[in-house]
């Protein structure tokens, strides 16, 4: 039973569409990514993903993100907050360590699966 709603928020660099999983090149650790964000959700994990190029406000808004850029600039994408406090900067955690945040157990994954933003499930 969980007391508490808890919350991760994936502030992206900018990207053609809101999980990175489309294109000509697809990177196999953002699909994985999208993945286990998936299965954050499945685990009631409130899940927010916000995309530099589709949604510059969130960055400026939140002061652990406009912090993170003012220090290191742009490679400081992705910021991970979780329950609003940075967790990550500049690499997409797996799933073990995302389970880990949020005291989740990890069982064995299915193979990574997204759904892709160019439409007719192929990029």
């Amino acid at each position: 039973m969980k007391l508490t709603t808890q919350t991760i928020q994936v502030f992206d660099p900018a990207m053609c569409c809101s999980t990175g999983v489309c294109g000509p090149e697809v990177d196999i650790k953002l699909v994985q990514f999208a993945a286990d964000l998936d299965w954050m959700k499945a685990q009631d994990v409130i899940v927010q993903r916000h995309n530099l190029s589709q949604n510059p406000a969130a960055f400026v808004e939140n002061e652990a993100v406009k912090t993170a850029l003012t220090d290191k600039g742009e490679a400081a994408l992705p910021v991970i907050l979780v329950n609003g406090k940075v967790a990550a900067t500049g690499r997409y955690p797996d799933r073990a360590e995302l389970a880990g945040w949020f005291k989740l157990k990890v069982t064995a994954s299915a193979s990574a699966k997204s759904d892709c933003c160019c439409g007719g499930g192929t990029c």
